[in-house]
């Protein structure tokens, strides 16, 4: 296998979700019948989701099915419909089909609320009479309903929207909207969302729907050692099993992360780290773990939006390790409790800490810790690593 350190890795077969795969496919085969469906997909940052739909997304386009995809995005957390929005300019990016503005016609006076540019395509179309702002949105929800309905007469739909925990609420007003309406029409509805970013809106959509029994949930959970093996193999195109330590190593690191897999192995690959010799790949002994750089971004940005205290407090804790005790960091911190359950409490707010016990705390993955640990100069290792084991020594003398 050839690599560079700028070449993406990318595993070439989806590993460890034949359940979940299965339960999209028999999802998209009753909706095609006519038996609407909804489907959330959630899970941790680079888990899987997003492959799984795409995964979802070939199957249903060699069915005979459209594809309509909206992504919410993070600056657009107050901004309404987005995903909605983002969905019509992906439909209308190239040039829309006769039967897209078709449907869309009938629909076009109240979309121009979301869509002004819409008039390009439209241009007879009229203008929607002004009414009361919640009058407005149910006539905007079915308008878009009755969008969608039009579209589906043609082809089944598979309607995709991602990263629900960036949606405004009334964007997830409308998808609850349409989760009840769409069960006797041929359209798979398929959200995704983080599972440990939900926010408020958030939760409530997800409630609302889990009361009305109106959506099936897949949660992706980490892969295991034997999963995490045969994306290796798949990667590095081995014929048998991964060498045991680097397996063991891989696996630690990115603690069943697909995408975590996939960047630690570029990282290794391109930093010259895993070399192949002797008809096997080989870690080399650097002495140093490499922390991929999209996974050292996405860490140092979070940790970057913690006040000076709670960014303290992560320093001391990634100091002492991959977890860490209660007692320990409030000796190494100097705080009282209360203010040291606050600080962490943000850290858990950041996805960057979590709760094993009452006196236990873990960073969420070896590379976070190790995307905080390796911003240390060899010195400050040396002055902290010195000042944890004299509190070490005096909280356990005995």
């Amino acid at each position: 296998m050839n690599t560079s350190s700028y070449k993406p890795v990318v595993c070439p077969v989806i590993v460890g979700r034949t359940a979940q795969l299965q339960l999209l496919a028999r999802s998209l085969t009753e909706a095609r019948g006519g038996a609407g469906q909804t489907v959330l997909i959630a899970g941790e940052a680079g888990i899987g989701k997003s492959r799984l739909v795409a995964d979802t997304g070939v199957s249903a386009e060699h069915s005979g099915c459209l594809v309509l995809q909206g992504n919410c995005f993070e600056p657009d957390r107050s901004l309404p419909y987005a995903p909605l929005i983002d969905l019509l300019r992906g439909l209308l990016r190239s040039q829309p089909s006769a039967g897209v503005l078709s449907a869309l016609s009938p629909s076009a006076p109240e979309m121009m609320r979301l869509l002004p540019e819409l008039i390009r395509w439209l241009p007879d179309a009229g203008s929607a009479p002004p009414v009361e702002p919640e009058q407005e949105k149910h006539r905007l929800f079915l308008a878009f309903y009755e969008f969608l309905i039009r579209l589906a007469v043609d082809q089944p739909l598979l309607v995709v929207l991602e990263d629900l925990h960036w949606s405004d609420d009334t964007s997830l007003e409308l998808l609850q909207y349409l989760a009840r309406r769409i069960r006797e029409q041929p359209i798979l509805l398929l959200l995704t969302y983080r599972s440990d970013e939900v926010h408020p809106g958030l939760r409530h959509f997800i409630t609302e729907l889990d009361r009305q029994r109106l959506a099936a949930e897949v949660q992706l959970e980490p892969l295991s050692l034997r999963d995490t093996d045969v994306m290796l193999q798949a990667i590095l195109s081995l014929d048998r099993s991964t060498h045991a330590d680097l397996l063991h190593i891989v696996h630690q690191l990115a603690e069943g992360n697909p995408f975590f897999i996939e960047e630690t192995l570029r990282s290794m690959l391109g930093g010259g780290d895993l070399v192949f010799a002797g008809g096997r790949w080989e870690q080399r002994p650097t002495g140093q773990l490499r922390v991929p750089r999209t996974v050292e971004d996405a860490v140092l940005r979070r940790a970057e939006s913690l006040d000076k205290d709670a960014r303290r407090t992560l320093d001391l804790a990634a100091a002492a390790g991959q977890r860490f005790d209660f007692v320990l960091l409030k000796e190494l911190s100097g705080w009282d409790e209360q203010v040291l359950l606050r600080l962490i409490k943000e850290m858990m707010a950041a996805q960057l800490v979590v709760e094993e016990s009452a006196d236990r705390f873990a960073f969420r993955h070896a590379l976070t810790r190790q995307a905080i640990y390796s911003q240390f100069l060899a010195r400050e290792r040396m002055a902290l690593h010195a000042q944890i084991t004299e509190t070490l020594e005096r909280l356990y003398s005995a």
